[in-house]
């Protein structure tokens, strides 16, 4: 009974969720391509004052102060792309795959950027090989933030395992580290949007994650010890085996 209880309680925050975004995505959509824009114009003229300046050999000290502006427009412009990605609406063009195809795309995608911070990555998939209706883009979107955040959590080096097992009706990933671990205080927050500890951060990157494993009707987690390590969970549904025909 517990975990009917708990199952219902993740349905209707996620349910909630839904709710706010699409008020929000209806408030502000608009106003963020409105904004995208100008920026737009603001980076072309930026641009062309750069290759101006460029003509006179006592301008460096203008050419600087452009490219610091350049450098904010690129900012601002992700930041929009970010928030816009995050409160519009996802249309998911989900197909059944295989969990581990999916998983072991992306860690050969990742692996040199492991081995360029010093960390060391491992696998282990599950011989079951789970199959679960995925939108595969979605998904490795999902699944990336999750490693870019535990490689941010190793700025000495350390210890990447992903796995992936199946319980019950769900297919499980789990995304570990050796890391600096989450503060309780911090943990509480880690998936409201706009909720940082990074420098330059936009706070949306987890968010983000959630609302994509949330769609997939899928759930995630976190448990983390302060200077032990942090588990992220992805638990997503399994096709039934009527459904993958």
């Amino acid at each position: 009974m517990a975990g009917v209880a708990a199952l219902r309680r993740r349905e209707r925050e996620r349910l909630a969720r839904q709710q706010e975004l699409a008020r929000l995505g209806e408030l502000t959509a608009g106003l963020a391509h409105e904004l995208k824009n100008p920026l737009s114009t603001i980076k072309l003229n930026l641009q062309l004052l750069h290759e101006d300046l460029a003509k006179f050999p006592a301008a460096e000290a203008s050419l600087a102060r452009v490219g610091t502006v350049r450098k904010e427009v690129d900012r601002l412009s992700a930041t929009l792309d970010d928030f816009l990605r995050f409160a519009g609406r996802i249309e998911l063009n989900a197909a059944p795959v295989e969990l581990n195809g999916q998983v072991r795309d992306l860690i050969d995608f990742f692996y040199p950027q492991t081995q360029t911070a010093g960390v060391r990555l491992y696998a282990s998939l599950t011989a079951a090989n789970p199959i679960c209706r995925l939108d595969a883009n979605l998904f490795k979107q999902a699944l990336l933030n999750l490693m870019l955040n535990a490689l941010a959590a190793m700025p000495t080096g350390g210890e990447l395992i992903i796995r992936t097992h199946v319980a019950g009706a769900y297919a499980l990933v789990d995304v570990s580290d050796t890391g600096t671990g989450i503060a309780p205080e911090v943990k509480t927050r880690l998936f409201e949007a706009y909720f940082t500890t990074k420098k330059g951060g936009t706070g949306l990157g987890l968010a983000t994650t959630r609302r994509i494993i949330e769609e997939h009707g899928g759930h995630i987690s976190v448990t983390s010890e302060p200077r032990r390590g942090t588990n992220f969970r992805l638990e997503l549904p399994l096709v039934r085996p009527a459904a993958q025909t």
